[in-house]
């Protein structure tokens, strides 16, 4: 793709936090009295993961994250436009837990949102983000913010969610450019609301508030309802990705990395191997921070820059999907 003078939105700096707690599946063994780390390491690939200390809430870990970011791109926090937090796991339920970010970090320049779309939420916030730097000259700088505390919300004694989930944030700075081929490509949204109820939060809200009732009955907790199809994850990542690769003019086999949901480590794998793509070229750290929800994806991204494996003009898929059901899928070349 030739260089064009169009305002593109750039990937200048990434960053990410885990609280220090760290729970190793041995921890669950003890806790439901029976072995559950055998079928973690072999079925999901989640060896251990971080949870927030007494007191620590999603805040501290986004404020981690988006220091991280910002001091790496030698950017000051009065110097943003706006901030995006994505999160199902908020503060408050309101007002929004980017209005708290911004406080603490001293961006007072920076408008702000929360975006809610379950754990595709900070891919389709990229995906927001960029679109506001290509339409928008006001918008130069944008932070992109993916947390998660799912710690808070989880009922211990149920080993379908207990053992999965964890804790931690990501940011992504996103910059306008010009004269560059580099920046964000393309992106694909897509949502299956017809599973809205087989996973979610469910009391809380207006649909059903917090009474002595629903503690009790746990209504406050994350909750698996139904079983998905396994064969859902694999088949929307692999359309989103070959639809991607249509829009830009490449094939799928040219993408360098694929940056996906860190819950189930064979979904990655099939859809790698239905994209005929090696497998190495899938950034994983669910093995050592569990599953971080909307966080998730820029933890990944993050830990693949700093650790070199990720260059300068290399292509980057980053596809996510959540509750909802929600699906994102962006394109940026790095």
């Amino acid at each position: 793709m030739p260089a064009t003078s169009t305002r593109r939105a750039l990937i200048t700096a990434t960053g990410s936090y885990a609280p220090a707690r760290e729970l190793p599946n041995s921890y669950f063994n003890e806790l439901l009295g029976e072995d559950v780390d055998t079928w973690l390491r072999q079925n999901v690939n989640i060896h251990t993961r971080r949870w927030c200390a007494e007191g620590e809430s999603v805040a501290d870990l986004l404020e981690h994250a988006a220091r991280q970011a910002l001091n790496r791109a030698g950017v000051r926090p009065d110097e943003l436009d706006l901030l995006i937090v994505a999160t199902d796991t908020p503060e408050y339920v309101s007002p929004a837990t980017a209005t708290v970010l911004q406080h603490r970090l001293g961006a007072t320049r920076a408008g702000t949102f929360d975006l809610n779309a379950a754990c595709a939420g900070f891919v389709t916030a990229l995906d927001v983000a960029a679109k506001y730097i290509s339409a928008d000259t006001r918008y130069n700088r944008v932070l992109v913010l993916g947390g998660y505390t799912m710690s808070k919300y989880l009922d211990l004694q149920d080993k379908k969610t207990v053992t999965l989930f964890a804790d931690g944030a990501g940011a992504v700075l996103l910059t306008a450019a010009t004269g560059t081929d580099r920046g964000f490509l393309t992106s694909r949204l897509h949502t299956e609301g017809q599973y809205a109820s087989w996973m979610g939060i469910y009391a809380g809200a207006s649909n059903q508030p917090i009474t002595a009732e629903v503690v009790a009955r746990n209504d406050h907790k994350l909750k698996f309802v139904h079983r998905f199809p396994k064969e859902l994850n694999p088949d929307t990542w692999t359309r989103l990705a070959e639809e991607m690769a249509t829009d830009i003019g490449v094939r799928p086999q040219d993408v360098d990395h694929y940056v996906m949901t860190q819950l189930n480590i064979h979904a990655i794998h099939e859809t790698l191997d239905r994209l005929q793509v090696p497998r190495e070229r899938a950034p994983i750290i669910m093995d050592r921070y569990g599953y971080t929800g909307s966080a998730a994806i820029p933890m990944a991204l993050d830990d693949a820059v700093t650790n070199g494996r990720i260059q300068e003009n290399d292509l980057i898929f980053l596809i996510g999907s959540g509750g909802g059901l929600t699906f994102a899928g962006a394109a940026f070349r790095f």
